[in-house]
């Protein structure tokens, strides 16, 4: 929905004031709309005979104020971190590491880091898997019970 202009300078009385829109009906059905001047009520044909104010946006800032793009980590450190990570485990609760199981936060680093597929996250059903898992799954073979 367009936001609609209600600034006027009245032709009738040359206040600058609002424009006021009154719906028109036949029976319970809307016909259109009554356009008139919130001060002495003249009321306007069409909309395109309605003056407008003008609209004066102030231009305080131009291309030379545009903030500079802030990056935190270097390249070497941005793929060590835990919310990259194959073992990173996120729920509405908690986000924890698959590989210790402890709890951990996005922005934490260790040792055994390893690295997400590129990919994006596959889907089964209606449930996210991370590459480990589906790789399991596609290969049809569960490496702690040995079930095909």
């Amino acid at each position: 929905m367009t936001l609609k202009r209600l600034e006027i300078v009245c032709a009738f009385c040359k206040a600058d004031t609002l424009l006021v829109r009154e719906p028109r009906y036949e029976g319970f059905k809307k016909t259109g709309e009554t356009l008139k001047c919130a001060t002495c009520a003249h009321v306007y044909a069409t909309e395109a005979e309605v003056p407008f104010k003008e609209v004066h946006a102030p231009k305080v800032f131009d291309s030379t104020d545009a903030a500079r793009k802030v990056d935190v980590f270097r390249e070497a450190e941005k793929g060590r971190i835990c919310c990259y990570c194959r073992n990173y485990i996120v729920n509405p609760f908690t986000q924890k590491c698959g590989l210790f199981l402890k709890v951990v936060e996005a922005t934490d680093s260790c040792g055994d880091f390893k690295s997400r597929e590129p990919v994006g996250p596959k889907v089964s059903g209606s449930v996210l898997l991370s590459g480990e898992i589906q790789n399991t799954l596609n290969s049809g073979t569960h490496e702690r019970t040995g079930i095909h």
